[in-house]
């Protein structure tokens, strides 16, 4: 069982307050020291969302020009900075407000090629909620967070809020020597997220940062032999322990936990590469295996992702600065590395993308099979 108490998208009864329409919100100190109270995270009892259905996904990424003119135009002087050879690329120059869309579907591929690319001096939050809210419709299906905060009227911005209080480091820290959570965003949808856009309102002046790992990497650092083992197996997914973590502390419930079943080695559809899929919050068994033989395969393969620095970059964070990042091809974690009574303020746009496959010819087919999640949850369950 995982815990969610640690984390920074649930509402915290014993803290926050309820408004005068039964939202639950942050409390007033918090809200008159925000510089940014359009993003402040609320949670409304009243939102209830109907299960997600499935929708082909046109990746926008297949779409773009493999040159880039449209995002990295002759004309405007820009600068590109490489933060690892494979991995992150850090942007100044360029105004992802600005973008048309077929600057849009370039971002799309270049964030799948690198993987992560931090973009610096962006106007994108005095836009507002409602802007990024339909910047991001370009790129999928918005994603609405079945349990974290979000901006008033718009469910489809999840909002991390670390609250300004010497007592949030001390809860964090009683039970754990270190508040890294290696995880891909909401993996247990069907559909889980693509590109996906973050950035910190406000925070501490160093720490804070967040660290990615790259996935593709990793799957090719497998001996050959070890690749073709893995391929065919295929992993449960599901956000019950959030969930319950989350009305536990007094949240609320957008729509019912979900589970499922993606390939542990998923396939691109924009760049055709191959990649883990898995992570410790949502990761629960490898269907096809049996428990003790699941636990360990998930342990190495968890281990090798988490432990290999050479793989990984550290995003730091400065202010009006967005990361933009392909949820498929990396794992990634917050830092919780200062002390001082400072909140740390972020949203996040979570477009969806295709259904995870193993193979691009089952791509977009509703009827992919990949085993029977209620029958995978009792074998979790027993």
């Amino acid at each position: 069982m995982v815990s969610f108490q640690n984390n920074d998208i649930h509402y915290y009864q014993d803290q926050d307050e309820v408004d005068q329409d039964g939202v639950l919100v942050v409390n007033k100190q918090n809200r008159e020291q925000s510089h940014y109270p359009d993003f402040l995270p609320t949670w409304d009892p009243k939102q209830k969302f109907a299960p997600l259905k499935f929708f082909k996904h046109q990746e926008p990424g297949a779409r773009a020009d493999p040159s880039f003119p449209n995002l990295f135009p002759k004309d405007v002087k820009y600068d590109l900075k490489r933060v690892t050879p494979k991995l992150g690329t850090e942007v100044t120059g360029i105004q992802l407000s600005q973008l048309d869309d077929k600057g849009k579907d370039e971002l799309a591929l270049y964030v799948a090629q690198r993987g992560v690319v931090i973009f610096r001096e962006q106007d994108f939050a005095k836009h507002g909620p409602q802007f990024a809210v339909e910047y991001g419709r370009h790129f999928g299906r918005l994603h609405i967070h079945p349990t974290s905060g979000a901006p008033k009227d718009h469910p489809e911005i999840h909002v991390t809020y670390r609250r300004a209080d010497k007592n949030e480091f001390d809860r964090l820290f009683a039970q754990r020597t270190n508040a890294v959570g290696w995880h891909s965003d909401v993996s247990y949808e069907l559909q889980p997220p693509g590109t996906t856009f973050f950035s910190v309102l406000e925070g501490p002046d160093a720490g804070g940062d967040t660290i990615f790992a790259d996935v593709r990497e990793a799957y090719r650092r497998l001996s050959p032999e070890f690749q073709k083992r893995l391929e065919g197996l295929h992993v449960l997914h599901t956000s019950a322990d959030q969930a319950r973590d989350a009305v536990g502390l007094g949240g609320i419930e957008r729509r019912k936990p979900v589970s499922s079943i993606h390939p542990l080695i998923r396939v691109h559809p924009g760049t055709g590469e191959k990649f883990i899929y898995l992570n410790r919050p949502f990761s629960r068994k490898i269907v096809e295996l049996k428990e003790q033989e699941s636990n360990y395969l998930l342990n190495f393969l968890y281990d090798h992702i988490e432990k290999a620095h050479d793989l990984q970059l550290r995003a730091k964070w400065e202010p009006n600065s967005v990361v933009v990042w392909d949820n498929r091809l990396v794992v990634h974690s917050a830092i919780v590395d200062w002390d001082t009574p400072v909140s740390r303020h972020a949203f996040r746009i979570t477009p969806q993308a295709e259904r995870p496959v193993a193979d691009l010819q089952d791509l977009n087919k509703e009827e992919y099979d990949v085993g029977d999640v209620e029958e995978a949850l009792k074998k979790i369950l027993h």
